[in-house]
């Protein structure tokens, strides 16, 4: 389906003039030109407009580090599930890492074959596509930091175990989308980009306040 520019500024909430200039950039395809006066748009611009919306306000991302974004990896804009996908690889810091073989990442973490395997094995890190990132070497700095000052293993798999409980039910909410009403997939999916970007990390940190408040509280009553 093609989309007029008054029907994608009202999908979008975007100005005429950003438009354009996301179509200059080379960030949204070229209209189609039926008509001299008629500007015809493909209807995964609407996606593309809020991914780069959304690049821009969860990572305050410049129109420059998208435009790399977009020409070193591949989209699929026109499904929801593929978009969810690429944002929460965002959040993994996937897009602007530095990669490693196993042979460096092993060279520059100073872990052992048998280490790195077993990091794998508990779902302590993930050796993704690309290999090992800048993200997966800090990370086993902090797990050596944590086992120097004697911090209990049994917090790490707490994280994976709630992580894959959720990863659950977030699949099968996601799923349950697809199959639903399809003119509501937009809004459906903002819901849960927002309960997981936003909702889940506020929840997680904000309980733990909490916790360690009350024990405080407890403690300064004594």
């Amino acid at each position: 389906m093609s989309l007029k520019m008054k029907h994608l500024m009202e999908l979008t909430g975007e100005s005429k003039s950003t438009i354009l200039f996301y179509v200059k950039e080379g960030l949204l395809p070229e209209p189609q030109k039926p008509k001299p006066n008629m500007h015809l748009y493909d209807e995964s611009s609407v996606n593309i407009i809020k991914f780069i919306k959304y690049l821009q306000h969860q990572f305050s991302y410049s129109i420059a580090q998208i435009k790399a974004i977009f020409s070193e990896n591949r989209f699929d804009f026109s499904n929801d599930f593929s978009m969810m996908l690429k944002s929460l690889q965002m959040m993994s810091g996937e897009f602007s890492a530095t990669w490693y073989g196993e042979e460096d990442f092993l060279e520059l973490s100073e872990l052992t074959a048998k280490e790195l395997k077993s990091y794998l094995e508990k779902g302590w890190i993930f050796r993704q596509e690309k290999g090992f990132s800048s993200q997966e070497l800090k990370l086993v700095a902090l797990f050596k930091e944590a086992k120097k000052l004697g911090l209990d293993e049994k917090l790490f798999d707490a994280y994976v175990s709630s992580a894959r409980t959720l990863a659950k039910i977030e699949y099968e909410l996601g799923s349950k989308m697809l199959e639903s009403d399809k003119s509501k997939n937009n809004e459906q999916y903002k819901l849960l980009f927002d309960s997981i970007l936003i909702l889940k990390p506020y929840l997680f940190n904000m309980h733990t306040i909490q916790e360690h408040q009350e024990k405080m509280n407890k403690k300064g009553a004594m």
